[in-house]
């Protein structure tokens, strides 16, 4: 099988590429295989864009994961008080 055969019908390849992609840089060799397979292959295409969304949500629930205060609210707390009253008189 030719090399280019090889680039156009290797979606576990393109999927690895694809994923690194978004972790690092790819080399320009990888680069242009990616882009000759994701020419001919509407599968692979998809899962470029699900992966993208995927990773972009992450980003953005870590993200504001990091800014939020840690601790529970003032009515978690009460509540949880209350309970804890209750079933000392008990």
């Amino acid at each position: 099988m030719s090399h280019l055969k090889k680039i156009i019908h290797n979606c576990k390849q393109a999927t690895y590429l694809i994923e690194k992609k978004s972790i690092k840089r790819l080399s320009f060799r990888e680069a242009i295989e990616l882009r000759i397979h994701l020419f001919g292959c509407s599968f692979c295409r998809i899962f470029q864009k699900q992966s993208h969304i995927i990773n972009k949500l992450v980003k953005e629930l870590f993200k504001s994961a990091m800014q939020a205060k840690p601790g529970l609210d003032d009515s978690f707390k009460k509540e949880l008080q209350e309970k804890i009253e209750e079933e000392l008189k008990k």
